[in-house]
């Protein structure tokens, strides 16, 4: 995806979570020729004001894998955090904010020699 791409959909999505929560659109991601064959990814979007514990439930559903595929972000769409299964993965915006993070959170860090 190129960059006026993820600009674009980000407008989009700012448009979209200021109403209330549910469908936003639906993408194309395996373009078979027999249309029984294509495969589809659903987006949903939602706006939330921050409380301790709001998203417990969620986090509890992607690690018991009923749900995949979650991003949370903060409202500027800057910052990620994209939980899974089996840890989770946190996109921020400098080498500096990373760093911090990673220093204030040592628990959270895989024991694997790479890190991963």
């Amino acid at each position: 995806m190129q960059l006026g791409e993820v600009e674009r959909l980000r407008g989009e999505l700012a448009e979209f979570v200021a109403q209330p929560a549910g469908y936003w659109q639906t993408r194309l991601v395996e373009d078979e020729p027999k249309p029984e064959f294509r495969t589809y990814c659903h987006l949903f979007a939602a706006r939330r004001p921050w409380r301790r514990r709001c998203i417990d439930e969620v986090l509890r559903d992607i690690a018991d894998d009923k749900v995949a595929g979650v991003l949370i972000t903060d409202t500027q769409m800057r910052r990620i955090h994209h939980p899974y299964d089996g840890g989770a993965d946190v996109f921020l915006t400098t080498p500096h904010e990373r760093d911090r993070t990673r220093d204030r959170h040592t628990d959270w860090l895989s024991s694997h020699p790479s890190g991963l």
